[in-house]
């Protein structure tokens, strides 16, 4: 509750502080409009005309059931994937032969393009929504697994030497020890596999989903609208930029300036 109270006080502070996100808006859509101008509205619609076809799909309600249908297929393989890849690779870093073992593993999940896994997701489940699930999974485990494998086998040595003699039960280890350290790998790997589920659930949609942002990119693009195609991009990237920005990023500074709060009096004691 704490935790909660403190990350509301901050929101304020947090947006004006992103004045220098909002200039980099600014210049990618100066830098669209003068492409814009450059080579016409078949190739590259101008802001202005995108946003008006947002609003009106935004509207009529024709983008909200699309919008909800892939939002959920991203969280759905992302939750998966954040419970599977933080709980092993938390347990591969305890020990260093089993990190050791999932080097190659992980080496071979990083290595193989979404694509692929896309093709033997769309054998393996067919036009279900296990297609688009099992591809984000398998896009965003190894990312949260070495995140969490890091965290766990950079932990200070002495602290874990301590807590092996005073005998600490493993639940303290776990919140007390373990926890604070491996969150702040955990939080930019979760921020990384939260764009990476985005992006592959919508490539997931396009080729194998009848409905979803995917399906009607699809739709867009054989109808040669430009428009309307860069208006659902918009619309997933602007709700990309919403969870991560307005959620994500004030609760992961919180907890970082906690951990250094917590490590500043561990010094001064």
């Amino acid at each position: 509750m704490k935790l909660l109270r403190a990350w509301l006080a901050g929101i304020p502070a947090y947006l004006w502080s992103g004045w220098g996100a909002l200039a980099s808006l600014f210049l990618l859509l100066a830098a669209w409009e003068a492409g814009s101008a450059l080579y016409g509205a078949l190739i590259l619609p101008d802001p202005l005309s995108v946003f008006a076809t947002l609003g009106d799909l935004l509207g009529s309600g024709a983008a909200w059931p699309e919008l909800f249908v892939t939002a959920r297929r991203a969280l759905i393989g992302l939750a998966l994937a954040i419970a599977a890849g933080s709980l092993l690779g938390m347990l591969a870093g305890v020990s260093l032969t089993a990190s050791m073992m999932a080097r190659p593993l992980v080496t071979v999940l990083l290595g193989t393009p979404p694509i692929a896994w896309l093709v033997l997701a769309m054998l393996w489940f067919g036009a279900s929504d296990g297609t688009p699930v099992f591809t984000v999974f398998i896009a965003c485990f190894p990312v949260i697994f070495v995140g969490a494998l890091q965290g766990t086998r950079t932990l200070d040595g002495q602290l874990k030497d301590m807590a092996t003699v005073f005998r600490l039960p493993a639940r303290m280890k776990f919140f007390d020890l373990y926890l604070p350290h491996v969150i702040s790998y955990l939080f930019p790997a979760w921020i990384t596999a939260l764009g990476t589920s985005w992006k592959v659930v919508v490539m997931a949609e396009l080729l194998s989903s009848a409905d979803g942002v995917g399906a009607a990119l699809a739709v867009s693009r054989s109808q040669l609208d430009t428009a309307a195609t860069l208006a659902w991009i918009a619309a997933v990237v602007l709700a990309l930029l919403a969870v991560e920005y307005l959620f994500l990023e004030p609760i992961k500074r919180e907890l970082e300036r906690w951990r250094s709060q917590e490590g500043g009096g561990e010094r001064m004691r």
